[in-house]
């Protein structure tokens, strides 16, 4: 089989490509159906972009990389074309843009633009032993009835990375990438919940509230949710992505407004009543339970000084917690770290060293925050790719 393209992997990433590369383009993957992780993002309803996509919500060795993608296919391109397409959507929160009604609106659009193009879309399908020729690259297609030899003058890499491991997730990226001689950086689970020893959280297990959580350099201000194996809800997610084994995070329970003053007005009023009753005013009462065997939330609200209520406010906006580990790859949203940018080009997301060989989506060393910006960036990526090979 002779192909202009073959891009292996029919992800958000791969799709985006096959359906703007121009010419004939071959896509393999292994799954059933195309767009699996599209199908089950956002609770089935895809969170496809997010309107604050900025180059600094995305983390990678060179913070400058992902600019030029981002920049000429912006997530206001990729509105317009969900518009064309007459796909329904609303904003969440903090910009997260999602489908009204199902993920599988963003699936069958990019199915019919890739149709239109006339892509050869083979699945259950795995491509083997890839080598590169002088006017291309050749490799093995297995598909479900034989094996056919591929020479492709493009060959894109759109597998994606090892997070979500039932749903196929493998590191072939980064196995090709060394192949061709192309450095790795270091991967690690990214988005992913945080567990603790003893199941300390488990008796707050389904309890959520607001907070601020901080890791490393950066600090989230979303919803925290309690687990049986420890935290997880957005800010703990984003916060997981700058986390380093054996570093402490920082919680603050009571990020918004000022709880310190609204406890002092209180001890006016409600002097008589049990501390720990007014601090469920502000607090899940569960979580004011299990806080009062971490801290002393003993008598009545009168009987608290000033200093009293301000160390335990500054604590309670200051609770320093030692993960034990995070969840891994089995239910991280994203992985960090993958194929070294510096081999790449950031315009074309081609290699320098090897012409007409491209990275694009997850397995590159780009990761977005949690929101939509992953999504953004598998369009971004793939429509620099296919840019450059139409081109």
């Amino acid at each position: 089989m002779q192909v202009d393209t073959a891009i292996i992997g029919a992800g958000a990433a791969g799709m985006m490509c096959a359906a703007h590369a121009g010419g004939r383009v071959l896509v393999v993957d292994h799954a059933k159906a195309p767009g699996e992780k599209i199908r089950i993002s956002g609770g089935g309803r895809c969170n496809f972009t997010n309107m604050y996509c900025e180059p600094q919500a995305f983390l990678s060795q060179n913070p400058h990389f992902a600019k030029s993608a981002l920049a000429r296919y912006t997530q206001w391109d990729f509105i317009e074309l969900v518009d064309r397409h007459g796909i329904a959507w609303h904003e969440k929160t903090l910009g997260q843009l999602f489908c009204d009604t199902s993920a599988k609106e963003i699936i069958a659009m990019l199915r019919g633009l890739m149709q239109q193009a006339g892509v050869d879309l083979q699945l259950k399908s795995s491509a083997s032993n890839f080598a590169k020729t002088e006017s291309g690259f050749t490799f093995d297609l297995q598909t479900p009835e034989k094996v056919v030899k591929v020479t492709a003058q493009n060959l894109v890499i759109a597998t994606g990375g090892k997070s979500i491991p039932k749903m196929g997730a493998t590191g072939m990226a980064y196995d090709v990438a060394r192949q061709f001689g192309l450095p790795v950086t270091e991967t690690r689970a990214g988005l992913v919940p945080f567990t603790f020893a003893e199941g300390r959280f488990a008796p707050l297990a389904g309890v959520a509230t607001p907070a601020r959580v901080m890791a490393g350099s950066a600090g989230f201000d979303e919803a925290l949710l309690f687990t049986h194996r420890g935290l997880s809800g957005p800010a703990v997610l984003q916060a997981s992505s700058y986390w380093r084994e054996g570093e402490p995070i920082i919680v603050n329970l009571a990020p918004e407004g000022d709880l310190l003053g609204a406890l002092r007005d209180q001890r006016q009023q409600s002097g008589r009543r049990n501390f720990t009753t007014v601090l469920a005013q502000h607090l899940p009462s569960r979580l004011v339970e299990y806080l009062g065997q971490e801290f002393d939330l003993s008598g009545n609200l009168a009987d608290w000084s000033d200093a009293r209520l301000t160390t335990l406010v500054a604590a309670l906006q200051n609770w320093r917690l030692h993960p034990g580990g995070t969840e891994g790859y089995r239910t991280a949203e994203v992985t960090l770290g993958g194929v070294d940018t510096d081999a790449l080009s950031s315009k074309t997301m081609a290699a320098k060293e090897v012409p007409g060989l491209y990275f694009i989506g997850e397995a590159v060393d780009v990761t977005g925050w949690l929101g939509g910006y992953n999504f953004q960036w598998a369009w971004s990526s793939g429509m620099a790719a296919a840019r450059a090979i139409a081109s």
